[in-house]
């Protein structure tokens, strides 16, 4: 979708590039062997002493280990995991809200004996009824917590950069927006109108939880990377990449499959799979429009923008979500409301967006996309575990194919040269085998056989 092969991270519709090198406080570097004369004097050691063969190895497996692209391959493994657990928690905390909970009740019951006097005995019955079914109250509160993100990022700006005053930081987040032509009834527009696209997104997905499992939510609403590629394409001008096209019509068919995995009459599936993918397509237009009028953003600029839409949710939508109470189109008991769950929602939903808006400083936006698909099977463990679920069928081919069509839109815009690159190796590798050469070093051969190894890793995980 980039034109550099990166992929902009599901959350964060901003594609910036964080520097290989970060620079410390003190404007030194953090990686090894940053300082001119300790370089110099390892130099000259060096030259004074020519090293073994393995020496010379376990420095180079060192510096490759240490080294810039290593550190930020590690943190993207942890990025993952963090950003796959935080949105897989949330998920199945909405989830757990729409569960029916037992309600006991006391029933007076009169038994009859054989002399004809009575005896009254109570009896405590337990019924299953739905306490909790407010999926607006639940978008609302669970949006309120993005009023957190500038405060965040304040404080963690104060801590970093102890030369840096509070008005410094407040003046350069606003003073961003105003260098773009924004002034302010023009700035708290363009808020309004991605609040609410933004609290609609999150309500159709919510809503989808009451109808379907967690997993086929997850997976449904993965199938936004191929809509922001579509988006990004007839909007932003992107680059057409055939094989994306293709990864489209993939995720387009596994939606179909789900959308009739229960049949067609008497089912509410096609209503949940409905909402699910429209979520998912409204996050694709937020991240769209997000890039066409704000363009590339700073961390100050994202974290501003998210409070402004937390403190816009909370001061305008309140009454909306009263109004749905009183009238009784959500179902809402203040004593048996279920804090933990809710609370524990909004807090792991906090954490799964600051991952993905503020984590690309630290590694790849590609770790922070594959949190997205690899919620899916966690996820699938849970339901299974949980609620007993059983993935076949439909079902299960649908996920496949989603799953499938979300690794396509991950391939590069010049994935082709890879594929050729990848190609001529193997022949150089054969030919290197059938006539072998005293001069060609072990390390090439061993790289070669590593190559073919991962593409043969590659087919049989596709093919599974």
């Amino acid at each position: 979708m980039t034109r550099d092969g990166d992929i902009p991270t599901i959350f964060n519709p901003r594609r910036s590039r964080a520097p290989s090198v970060l620079v410390t406080d003190e404007g030194v570097s953090n990686g090894p062997f940053t300082h001119a004369d300790s370089v110099g004097s390892q130099q000259e050691a060096t030259a004074d002493q020519p090293l073994s063969p393995l020496t010379t190895k376990y420095k180079t497996c060192s510096d490759s280990l240490c080294s810039s692209s290593a550190r930020k391959i590690y943190f993207g493994i942890w990025v993952t995991i963090c950003v796959t657990a935080s949105w897989v928690g949330a998920t199945h905390c909405i989830k757990y809200l729409y569960i029916m909970k037992p309600v006991e009740y006391d029933e007076a019951m009169v038994l009859a004996p054989q002399d004809g006097a009575g005896v009254n005995v109570t009896a405590i019955h337990n019924h299953y009824i739905a306490t909790y079914k407010a999926p607006f109250f639940t978008t609302w509160f669970v949006t309120n917590w993005t009023m957190l993100f500038f405060p965040l990022y304040f404080v963690s700006r104060l801590g970093s950069r102890r030369c840096e005053s509070p008005s410094d930081i407040l003046s350069e987040s606003i003073r961003d927006f105003r260098d773009k032509g924004f002034t302010a009834g023009r700035f708290l527009t363009r808020c309004s109108l991605f609040c609410l696209l933004w609290v609609g997104t999150n309500y159709m997905y919510i809503r989808s939880l009451h109808i379907l499992l967690a997993t086929d939510v997850m997976a449904l609403f993965a199938t936004n990377i191929s809509f922001v590629y579509l988006l990004s394409w007839v909007i932003l001008h992107e680059q057409f990449v055939g094989i994306r096209i293709m990864a489209v019509i993939l995720c387009d068919t596994g939606v179909a499959l789900l959308a009739y995995m229960d049949g067609i009459t008497g089912s509410p599936t096609l209503g949940g799979v409905v909402l699910a993918t429209s979520a998912a397509a409204g996050s694709a237009v937020y991240k769209v429009l997000f890039k066409k009028v704000i363009g590339d953003a700073t961390y100050g600029q994202v974290a501003l923008f998210f409070s402004l839409i937390g403190m816009l949710n909370a001061a305008l939508l309140w009454p909306l979500s009263l109004g749905l109470f009183l009238t009784g189109l959500e179902t809402l008991h203040w004593d048996r409301l279920p804090w933990p769950a809710l609370l524990a929602a909004s807090a792991l939903s906090l954490v799964a967006n600051l991952l993905g808006n503020f984590s690309v400083a630290l590694t790849y936006d590609l770790f922070i996309t594959l949190g997205l698909i690899t919620a899916v099977p966690v996820s699938a463990a849970l339901d299974v575990v949980l609620y007993g679920a059983q993935f076949e069928g439909m079902k299960l081919a649908g996920m496949i194919l989603i799953a499938v069509g979300f690794f396509l839109v991950m391939f590069p815009d010049n994935w082709p040269d890879y594929i050729t690159r990848l190609l001529r190796n193997i022949i150089m590798l054969s030919h290197s085998a059938s006539m072998p050469t005293p001069n060609r070093g072990k390390k090439r051969e061993l790289m070669y056989v590593c190559v073919v190894g991962c593409v043969v890793l590659l087919m049989m995980y596709k093919i599974r």
